[in-house]
């Protein structure tokens, strides 16, 4: 059975300890996104993460590998949740996944101190180890250096698939909806 993993992004401290939000993974398009990957007989893992609004790499790659990650697996990530996608398939070169959609993938080189995931290198051929890989970024983003971040990815990934859209940072609420129906056609039919 063909398998999902919609990995989250980052929230602020406030936001993950906020007892009216939802906890990250099921925040936002991803609660939705997962039920209708679901429906179409696609077994739809969301990790949630611990602490998400620290990012430790160890512990993100610790959740996600929770999940079985097989070629025909496909993979969205979330701002933070991109970057993490970006470094981990950059860093396993033998890893074979199916189609990869970044959605305002953030690196926390272009606005923090902290470099969450580390500086990392990524590896301009990782595209070939996907059946596809997506980047979504929109105009009128207003997370600080996601710009900066896009436009690195983009020169550095060959054969990256760009789409661009004007929905701020894909947030439920920048988007004005839960339901996001752009990236579910393109990570099952693109």
């Amino acid at each position: 059975m063909q398998n999902a993993i919609i990995l989250h992004g980052q929230p602020s401290e406030k936001e993950y300890y906020d007892p009216n939000m939802p906890s990250m993974s099921n925040a936002h398009w991803i609660p939705w996104l997962q039920g209708q990957l679901l429906k179409k007989g696609i077994a739809a893992g969301t990790p949630e993460v611990p602490f998400a609004h620290k990012p430790d790499w160890d512990l993100w790659k610790k959740e996600v590998e929770r999940f079985e990650i097989k070629p025909d697996t496909l993979i969205a990530g979330h701002s933070r949740g991109g970057e993490f996608w970006l470094r981990y398939l950059s860093e396993n070169k033998d890893l074979k996944v199916g189609k990869v959609v970044l959605v305002a993938p953030s690196l926390s080189w272009y606005y923090s101190d902290d470099l969450y995931f580390g500086k990392f290198e990524i590896d301009p051929d990782l595209a070939e180890r996907t059946d596809g890989l997506v980047l979504f970024n929109s105009d009128n983003d207003e997370i600080k250096g996601i710009q900066k971040s896009v436009q690195e990815i983009r020169e550095k990934v060959k054969n990256l698939k760009y789409r661009e859209f004007h929905l701020g940072h894909f947030t439920s609420n920048s988007m004005g909806a839960t339901e996001f129906p752009e990236l579910l056609e393109e990570l099952v039919n693109g």
